[in-house]
């Protein structure tokens, strides 16, 4: 099975980037429905409203929050703008709500695939912006042909604001001595094992090396008395984790996706763990879905349930 799952997992991947797959299902008038009926439990709604009741709902529940504008590869100046000011509106509501929230977001998102100039210059522009409401912000990693990218503006915007962490992406042969360059750095880091398709020989395949791998990740940051996201939904990790004491530490979250193990997240919760709800809104959600269904493969059954019973 699990053979079949890491193919699964391979095989989304691989159209997780097929723009006219993506063009078919949300120009479809019978299609795009019922997909995002399925969708609703992995993404809030397609507006800021709806991210943000949605976060709100959780809040009050006990759990930290990061909520995301969906979207990445962006081309334009204008869109980048027209980009970046939806994301300070989303922290001017947030803050407005004296929410301790997280906003998180690809740098390919607000510029970085028009200039390093103009990604910098909206980066800044809402870290500015998040530090007066108390606001963090997470910058998410992308293919690894961006990593570099990432990286160097990161450590820029580091320099002067320690409200702004990064990803680090587990499985990518690198991560190792990238890590211990982040940990020179002040922002929060957020570990995941990787969701990219990347080419043979630059990465770690889920396996147990990676398990043990990431494990030895949080305890470098623990270690280092540095902020850690214990990104994932893989309960063997957790559990380890949680036997070695490492979960307790006051600098250490859980994040788990909206919709993905909410009764793993919600033990955790109950057992004074720092958990943290990850909610995405926007109309880009198909290549978000494809890379959830991919990262944690029984997704599917939970997607294709929900698109059945709210039809019946």
């Amino acid at each position: 099975m699990f053979n079949e799952e890491v193919r699964f997992s391979k095989a989304l991947k691989s159209i997780a980037r097929d723009q006219e797959l993506k063009a078919y299902f949300q120009n479809s008038k019978e299609l795009f429905p019922i997909f995002m009926k399925g969708a609703n439990r992995f993404v809030a709604g397609e507006t800021r409203k709806e991210g943000i009741e949605r976060v709100i709902n959780l809040y009050n529940k006990g759990y930290q929050v990061s909520l995301e504008f969906i979207g990445e590869n962006t081309t334009t100046a204008e869109e980048c703008m027209l980009a970046k000011n939806e994301f300070k509106k989303l922290i001017n509501d947030l803050g407005n709500k004296q929410m301790k929230a997280t906003v998180s977001f690809d740098l390919s998102h607000i510029g970085m695939m028009v200039s390093d100039a103009v990604a910098f210059t909206n980066l800044e522009e809402l870290a500015k912006e998040a530090q007066k409401h108390n606001i963090q912000l997470m910058i998410s990693m992308e293919e690894s042909q961006k990593t570099d990218k990432i990286l160097s503006l990161y450590k820029r915007i580091s320099n002067s604001f320690s409200n702004v962490g990064i990803t680090l992406q587990v499985h990518l042969n690198r991560s190792s001595v990238d890590l211990i360059d982040l940990l020179k750095t002040s922002g929060r880091i957020r570990l995941v094992k990787g969701a990219y398709q990347e080419a043979e020989g630059k990465y770690i395949p889920r396996s147990e090396e990676l398990n043990k791998r990431y494990i030895e990740f949080v305890s470098m940051c623990i270690n280092s008395n540095h902020l850690v996201s214990v990104a994932t939904h893989d309960e063997n990790i957790l559990l380890d984790l949680k036997a070695k004491g490492f979960l307790y530490s006051p600098n250490v979250e859980v994040e788990m996706l909206d919709g993905v193990r909410p009764d793993l997240l919600k033990s955790l919760k109950e057992d004074n763990i720092r958990a943290k709800v990850y909610v995405t809104y926007g109309s880009e959600w198909y290549l978000y879905l494809v890379h959830r269904i991919a990262e944690y493969p029984p997704n599917i059954y939970t997607f294709i349930s929900d698109m059945i019973e709210q039809n019946n």
